[in-house]
C-alpha cells in the first residue's frame, strides 16, 4: 500500500507539469489564444467546453490524469475500474497542489525581482534616501 501511495505523488509530477506548460507558459501562447477565443465564440456549448478545457490546467490535468493512468495502469485500493477512479481524482487532486504551490514560488521570486529592480533604478538615479 505504501508504494500506490509513493506513486501516487509521483505520477501527479508529470500530470502537473504537462497541465501547467500547456494551459499558462509561452511556448503554448498561440494555441492557448486559440482556444480561449474559441472557447467564447463558438455556436455550440461543447465546442466552447472542448476549447475551455486548453485554457484551465485544473480542468486539462484531469485529461492528463486520464492518459497516465492508461500509459501507467495506475490503480489505488482497488485493482479494478474502482482503483483507476480513486487513483485518477486523488492524482488531479495533488497534481493541483503542485500547480498552485508551483504558482506560489513564482509569484513570489517575481515579486522579489521587481524589487531588485526598483533598488538598482533608484541607485542609478542616486536616490540614497530609502
Amino acid at each position: 500500500m505504501e508504494t500506490h501511495v509513493y506513486w501516487m505523488f509521483v505520477l501527479a509530477l508529470p500530470v502537473a507539469c504537462i497541465a501547467w506548460t500547456v494551459t499558462k507558459e509561452e511556448v503554448f501562447k498561440e494555441v492557448r489564444e486559440y482556444c480561449v477565443n474559441k472557447s467564447k465564440t463558438c455556436r455550440y456549448f461543447f465546442e466552447r467546453k472542448f476549447f475551455y478545457l486548453f485554457t484551465c490546467e485544473y480542468c486539462f490535468s484531469h485529461y492528463v490524469t486520464i492518459l497516465i493512468l492508461f500509459v501507467s495502469e495506475y490503480t489505488l485500493l482497488y485493482p479494478d475500474w474502482r482503483g483507476y477512479f480513486i487513483a485518477g481524482f486523488s492524482i488531479v487532486w495533488i497534481a493541483n497542489v503542485y500547480m498552485s504551490i508551483y504558482n506560489l514560488i513564482r509569484i513570489d521570486l517575481k515579486k522579489e525581482k521587481l524589487q531588485a529592480q526598483k533598488e538598482e533604478e533608484k541607485l542609478k538615479n542616486g536616490d540614497l534616501s530609502s
